[in-house]
């Protein structure tokens, strides 16, 4: 076990070092920073002591996110301000890319340290296995965001190869595989389209931009979750479930319980409880649900389309938490039963065309973008599109649309599983399993989309 956790150290640092090697140095650092703030805070007898180190770990580690994630927005944003009231200001930007996956593995020290420090768990004592708890690759540069009570036991407990295991894991990256490289990187073509021309288009080719755009973020996002829960199969590491098929989701509620669980559940568990939670008045529920969704915004990106792609959720969210109707739908939907109800079908669909409006803001370059996108949906009428709107594109548009469905039925299938393949085919005699497979490893090849990168790599 020592051997092995060594070698996912040292794989995991080579893994971040082989993006920009430089930064590197601040993975170790935010690392040796948060586990010394967790011995401390556990073995000290003074509150006082503990309360420093926690607040030193929480300040270093949020001062160094907000530096290379937030500092131009805000110094960009005061001086904007400024100027409205006729005082120009040109502010001292900083010329710094922004460290890949630093809101992933700040997270997990962050939770770390407050988990100590509320004695919910014990510091750990070995540094080469609290720095595979940070660092482990598979969840390095994009989650799921993991919990030291969910994934430290499993780094400290002797493990053995499975065949079991890891045929599931490789099932669970081939289909990740298919959603990201198929599916999400040939949406991404055509969702292009749509947002870098929506002054020229109106009516359904906007409208299929954006349903495009969401289907290409649901896609390049959870196929990248698929590869990561796989891969760490492969080792024997069980990794949080990160999205429940969240597009068959009722309601705005049901869709954030099946949307990025692990970013979810952290914001429940680190911000919204301490907050106050469900409890109180309506009013103090109605002010931590629009603090959560705001924050979530922001943790999306320095920029204003974020905040009001939160603020949009919250509003969507609201008249669900008023009416007490927001845990109406737990389970998935038709269960153990083949097709939905019309009534389920037209919750489904308006749930889609909401979080599919608020998409609109995520993808666009600015707010005024966003806004001249929505206007032009209805500036002209309802125009249909036409043949050359979607010129240029990798695949044919019916060959795109034809794909989608044979995803979307697929993910129906298994909706009822962890992920789509996890019991599709198992039952399958053995030749039309295999060729099952291969079909869509060879559309993996034959069918990819131009490269894109992974979208949350930016955050």
């Amino acid at each position: 076990m020592r051997a092995q956790n060594i070698l996912l150290l040292v794989a995991s640092y080579y893994f971040y070092a082989c993006w920009d090697w430089r930064f590197l140095f601040l993975l170790i650092f935010s690392t040796l920073l948060d586990y010394y703030s967790g011995r401390i805070i556990e073995h000290s007898t003074s509150q006082k002591v503990r309360r420093i180190s926690f607040w030193i770990s929480v300040v270093v580690n949020l001062g160094f996110l907000g530096v290379f994630k937030y500092y131009n927005f805000f110094a960009q944003s005061l001086a904007d301000g400024l100027a409205t009231v006729g005082w120009q200001v040109s502010p001292t930007l900083l010329n710094v890319i922004l460290p890949v996956g630093i809101s992933f593995y700040t997270f997990h020290g962050l939770s770390y340290v407050v988990d100590v420090y509320n004695r919910r768990i014990t510091s750990e004592r070995n540094f080469i296995d609290y720095a595979v708890f940070v660092s482990f690759f598979p969840l390095l540069v994009a989650g799921p965001i993991e919990r030291a009570t969910h994934l430290l036991p499993q780094i400290k407990s002797p493990r053995q190869f499975s065949f079991d295991k890891s045929a599931d894991g490789m099932r669970q990256i081939l289909w990740g595989l298919f959603k990201k490289v198929v599916i999400a990187d040939n949406c991404a073509e055509f969702a292009n389209i749509a947002f870098n021309n929506s002054d020229q288009f109106h009516g359904v080719t906007l409208i299929l931009g954006a349903c495009f755009f969401a289907i290409q973020i649901y896609g390049d996002f959870s196929g990248y979750s698929d590869i990561a829960l796989g891969t760490a199969r492969l080792f024997g590491i069980e990794l949080l479930r990160n999205f429940a098929f969240p597009y068959f989701s009722r309601d705005i509620a049901e869709f954030w319980r099946r949307w990025h669980i692990s970013l979810t559940t952290w914001f429940k568990d680190y911000l919204y409880i301490p907050l106050g939670g469900s409890k109180g008045t309506t009013a103090m529920r109605v002010r931590n649900t629009f603090i959560i969704f705001l924050v979530s915004g922001f943790w999306h990106g320095a920029n204003w389309t974020f905040i009001i792609w939160g603020a949009l959720n919250a509003l969507f969210f609201l008249p669900l938490l008023i009416s007490n109707r927001n845990r109406t739908h737990v389970d998935s939907v038709a269960k153990s039963r083949k097709l939905p109800s019309v009534k389920e079908l037209l919750s489904i669909a308006s749930t889609f065309a909401l979080v599919t409006l608020s998409w609109i803001f995520f993808r666009a370059e600015s707010v005024g973008h966003a806004v001249g996108y929505i206007s032009n949906i209805f500036s002209d009428g309802f125009v249909m599109v036409k043949g050359s709107d979607f010129a240029g594109t990798t695949l044919h548009p019916f060959l795109m649309l034809f794909l989608l469905m044979i995803f979307i039925v697929i993910e129906w299938v298994g909706r009822e599983s962890k992920f789509a393949l996890e019991h599709l085919a198992l039952n399958w005699k053995r030749p039309l399993r295999y060729a099952f497979y291969y079909v869509l490893l060879m559309t993996i090849f034959l069918l990819s989309g131009k490269e894109q990168q992974f979208i949350y790599f930016q955050f």
